[in-house]
């Protein structure tokens, strides 16, 4: 899934999939994705809401932890918790995720996302069980 060509981990997403969020690469090491700004996904004065980032987080978050489980087994986020640090009113949003943590029980994440001039919008830290096959 390197070439960003395979949509299928997102697929296996429905809500992030529906919302719009795309992969740009994937691996162990590093998860890249992204949403594009639109009205329909905006809170007040055209901004992007917060609950999108989040989901954009979560979702990228989700992916690098499933590509780090053993064999056979699951993963949910048990925790996330997000810094906002600037509004994004058009263009898109990169998130790119990475592990900070990989253990037999949980995996900890951070997910840093940018606007379209890579200025950092919100960083998002989730741990991310994980459950035995």
């Amino acid at each position: 899934m390197d070439d960003g060509t395979d949509t299928t981990l997102i697929e296996l997403m429905p809500f992030s999939s529906g919302l719009g969020i795309t992969l740009v690469s994937a691996a162990p090491t590093e998860v890249v994705g992204r949403i594009s700004w639109a009205a329909e996904r905006c809170t007040a004065g055209g901004v992007l809401h917060g609950g999108v980032l989040m989901s954009l987080a979560d979702s990228l978050g989700a992916v690098c932890a499933f590509l780090n489980l053993p064999p056979g087994a699951t993963t949910s986020t048990i925790e996330s918790k997000s810094n906002f640090f600037r509004p994004v009113t058009s263009g898109h949003v990169e998130g790119r995720s990475e592990p900070l943590h990989v253990g037999r029980r949980f995996i900890v994440v951070q997910t840093s996302l940018f606007d379209a001039d890579s200025r950092l919008v919100a960083q998002t830290i989730q741990t991310q069980a994980v459950n035995a096959g």
